[in-house]
């Protein structure tokens, strides 16, 4: 039996100084092969020598360290990695197979962490070999769809060629499709999509996000884009103790803190804002904080007077309570052109 060992070989599709030095070797006649032949049946392979899988594990770790919650998330990802490295370990044992199919769709709503989520998975994706680079190139509709005939393939074959050799993250995927106008040019990305996300599954990588109910009705109108995606991820909405956790993250990252006033007043605040429209999960949280942080600064200025460390880092109940959500009127006030709430409906 072999002596246990991890990978000594670049990871599929990866192009780089040790792969040219390989082939130039090879054209000198100095006899070396650009991989190792494939390990003895009787051979032992450590999966936590491999090097990638030390980058993949740091990844995961600090996507953990990044968001709150989402257990079923960051264990869908952590099955993609898992399938992924031992892929790469039947490569070495000259076990062919198919390549796996990575296109995926995230579901969920807004301010939930799809596109971070996208940017770990293509920094796991890079680490493995699956893709060239560990990029994300975000779009959405306006990127992709022309004003007039001819216009819709140029766009959207730039944004591929941008994408091309990491990650295309189509935000808000649904409205590709519109079916109520014939005359919409949805359609055309859509099939420039198919014919790509076939030909190019070693060199590109296609994410679809958006609203789960919309999301269902984007896949079930359109089978073929759909049999091309075996990924699916839910992305579930914050409950009140995760968005208070996020906002003391958030809050503690930008070298804050809430004294125990401001904490409970921040509690009440989550507690009647979920209840109002365009809530956006850690999107909406970020925006408080940010509103916090005005009102804080306000009060400061007006208190005309020498100003501590403490001063400036802490927030109190009056900066959280000076919100509209606390008003009686909060309704209308949100409603009105340049108010808080309605502020925090357009970010959201």
């Amino acid at each position: 039996m072999e002596t246990p060992r991890g990978f000594g070989f670049p990871p599929p599709g990866q192009n780089g100084p040790a792969a040219a030095e390989a082939a130039e070797a090879a054209e000198a006649g100095a006899g070396e092969a650009a991989e190792p032949a494939p390990l003895a049946d009787d051979a032992e392979l450590d999966l936590e020598a491999d090097e990638a899988t030390a980058r993949v594990e740091e990844t995961l770790e600090a996507l953990d360290a990044e968001l709150v919650g989402l257990a079923s998330v960051k264990r869908r990802v952590r099955e993609i990695a898992s399938l992924l490295q031992v892929d790469r370990a039947r490569g070495q044992f000259g076990l062919s197979s198919s390549k796996p199919t990575l296109h995926m769709s995230f579901t969920g709503g807004p301010g939930t962490g799809k596109t971070t989520v996208a940017m770990r998975m293509a920094a796991i994706l890079h680490a493995l070999g699956y893709i060239r680079a560990p990029r994300v190139h975000v779009v959405t509709r306006d990127d992709l769809v022309g004003q007039f005939i001819g216009h819709t393939a140029p766009k959207t074959k730039e944004a591929l060629a941008r994408a091309a050799g990491g990650v295309l993250f189509i935000d808000e995927a649904y409205y590709l499709f519109r079916p109520e106008n014939e005359r919409d040019y949805g359609q055309e990305v859509i099939e420039i999509l198919l014919t790509e996300m076939e030909n190019e599954r070693g060199d590109l990588v296609v994410m679809f996000a958006g609203y789960p109910d919309r999301m269902a009705a984007f896949f079930s109108a359109n089978p073929g884009l759909s049999s091309r995606v075996p990924h699916h991820i839910v992305f579930e909405d914050y409950d009140h103790g995760e968005l208070m956790q996020i906002a003391e993250l958030m809050v503690a990252e930008e070298n804050f803190r809430f004294d125990e006033g401001a904490r409970e007043a921040f509690s009440d605040y989550l507690t009647r804002r979920m209840r109002q429209p365009r809530f956006s999960n850690a999107r909406s949280v970020r925006n408080a904080i940010e509103r916090c942080r005005l009102r804080q600064a306000r009060r400061l200025v007006a208190l005309r007077r020498p100003l501590g460390k403490q001063d400036l880092i802490t927030i109190t109940a009056e900066d959280v309570h000076g919100s509209s959500v606390f008003t009686e009127d909060a309704e209308k006030t949100g409603d009105a052109p340049g108010s808080e709430k309605a502020g925090e409906g357009a970010a959201g």
